[in-house]
């Protein structure tokens, strides 16, 4: 339902005409979009070509507009400093709403969310103190589970030790043969980056986000990352 409300908002906005700036809409459209990406495996996986869930998603955006893509590849800093000198025209690779960018960048709503669960073959108590859960060596999802008193089992790759409850990304874990319980461990908001000024710009950027199929975004970073579904 909120994603129901939010596009309705989006679409009135859209009947105010909004303006862009630098006339970006009307230079995509048919033309050039120009797209700034970092690595964020499986949002954006930097191979010889860009793909992973959000390329699809850019690419289906740029066809939407008849447009074709130029990417460019860069740390998240250097990129953010170029859009704000309106050399590109969005930047992508699972940006979080809380990225500190926002007086260089202009932040679409948020379209997808990603959250770290617990998840297990069995059941999983209530209260995870104490409970031995295997989660992947030097990420932030340690220091959670620390923080809840559970017993954190570092591993390369949360894929063997399925025997135990694991820490993972929700899209993950039926690809796992595991079922997710209530523990959240993290939870982010992702969205893009635009030119700031390019209102219009940025209202046909969150239509067709916001316009994605439920689930869509879950299926795609599930096939990205090599889960089948």
């Amino acid at each position: 339902m909120w994603r129901v409300l939010v596009l309705v908002g989006v679409l009135v906005a859209g009947c105010g005409l909004p303006h862009d700036v630098d006339g970006t809409l009307d230079r995509v459209r048919g033309g050039v979009l120009r797209v700034g990406v970092t690595e964020h495996r499986p949002w954006t996986v930097l191979g010889d070509e860009v793909t992973g869930a959000e390329a699809e998603l850019v690419q289906r955006l740029a066809d939407r507009l008849g447009a074709r893509v130029r990417w460019r590849r860069g740390a998240e800093s250097e990129l953010m400093a170029a859009v704000a000198r309106r050399q590109l025209d969005l930047v992508v690779g699972g940006l979080a709403e809380d990225a500190p960018w926002t007086e260089h960048a202009s932040l679409t709503r948020p379209y997808a969310t990603s959250r770290v669960v617990v998840a297990a073959a069995g059941e999983v108590p209530a209260d995870l103190a104490g409970v031995r859960v295997a989660v992947r060596a030097g990420t932030a999802e340690v220091a959670a589970l620390t923080a809840q008193d559970a017993v954190p089992v570092p591993v390369d790759d949360v894929a063997g030790a399925v025997d135990l409850p694991v820490a993972v990304e929700h899209w993950r874990a039926a690809g796992l043969g595991l079922r997710v319980t209530d523990h959240v461990l993290l939870e982010r908001e992702h969205v893009w980056a635009l030119p700031l000024g390019e209102n219009g710009w940025q209202v046909e950027v969150e239509r067709f986000l916001l316009g994605l199929p439920d689930g869509e975004v879950d299926r795609l970073l599930a096939e990205a990352g090599g889960v089948a579904v």
